[in-house]
C-alpha cells in the first residue's frame, strides 16, 4: 500500500514525517480558483481537485501498460485558507504589497484558519474540514515591513506561518494548532478511521 501526498508543502510533509510516515510526494497542478461559496466548501473542493488530479496522473498507463496507482493506495490532499475578520478569503500573497495588506488586516484582531482534506482510496472519496481561530497582537508598520522583507510570508496563506517568527504575535488560539500549520492531524486521523478503517500509523512504510 502506497501513501501519496498530493502537495508540495514542506510543512505538511514534515508533520507526516514526524509521525514516521514517508509519503510519496506528487505535486498537483489542479485549478485552485473557486466560485462564491462558503470557505469550508471552498477548501474541500480545492483539496478534492488536487487529489483527483494526482489520481488521474498516476492512472495513466506506463510503457509496460500498467498503471502506478493500485486500489489499496491512499492519496491525501489538503488546502488551507485564512479568513479575515471581515470575511475576505486570504490565500497566498501575490506580491509584497498584498502581503503587507493581509498582515495589517489581521493585526490586533481574530481570524479563522480553515483547512480542507480529501482522501481517496480506490473508488472511495472522503472530505472533511477543520477551523481554528487565531488572534494577533497589534503589529506596527515597521514589524510588518521587516517580516515581509524576511521572505517568511511567501507561499503562505494569510501571509504568515505560525511556526516561525509570526508565533511572537499570536496572543490567542482556539482549536487545532496543526490546522494553522496546514494539516489538521486529528481531523485527518478521524477521517481515515471513519471512512476507510485506517489509521495514519498504518500508512507507515
Amino acid at each position: 500500500m502506497k501513501f501519496i501526498l498530493a502537495s508540495a508543502s514542506p510543512r505538511r510533509r514534515e508533520m507526516l514525517q514526524h509521525l514516521g510516515l514517508s509519503p510519496m510526494i506528487v505535486t498537483s497542478q489542479a485549478d485552485e480558483s473557486v466560485e462564491a461559496q462558503t470557505p469550508e466548501q471552498a477548501v474541500c473542493e480545492i483539496a478534492k481537485r488536487k487529489a483527483d488530479a494526482v489520481r488521474t496522473a498516476l492512472c495513466r498507463p506506463m510503457k509496460n501498460g500498467r498503471v502506478y496507482l493500485e486500489k489499496e493506495d491512499v492519496i491525501l490532499a489538503a488546502d488551507t485558507i485564512v479568513v479575515s475578520p471581515d470575511g475576505e478569503l486570504l490565500g497566498k500573497p501575490c506580491d509584497r504589497a498584498d502581503a503587507e495588506r493581509m498582515l495589517r488586516m489581521l493585526s490586533d484582531r481574530e481570524h479563522r484558519v480553515i483547512s480542507g482534506l480529501c482522501v481517496m482510496r480506490g473508488d472511495c472519496v472522503a472530505t472533511a474540514h477543520e477551523v481554528t481561530y487565531v488572534r494577533f497582537s497589534k503589529l506596527s508598520d515597521q514589524v510588518i515591513r521587516a517580516y515581509v522583507d524576511s521572505g517568511e510570508c511567501d507561499d503562505k496563506a494569510g501571509a504568515y506561518g505560525i511556526q516561525n517568527t509570526a508565533a511572537l504575535w499570536i496572543c490567542g488560539i482556539r482549536g487545532d494548532y496543526f490546522n494553522v500549520v496546514g494539516l489538521p492531524l486529528h481531523r485527518l486521523e478521524n477521517l481515515l478511521q471513519e471512512q476507510f478503517g485506517l489509521s495514519l500509523l498504518a500508512l507507515r512504510s
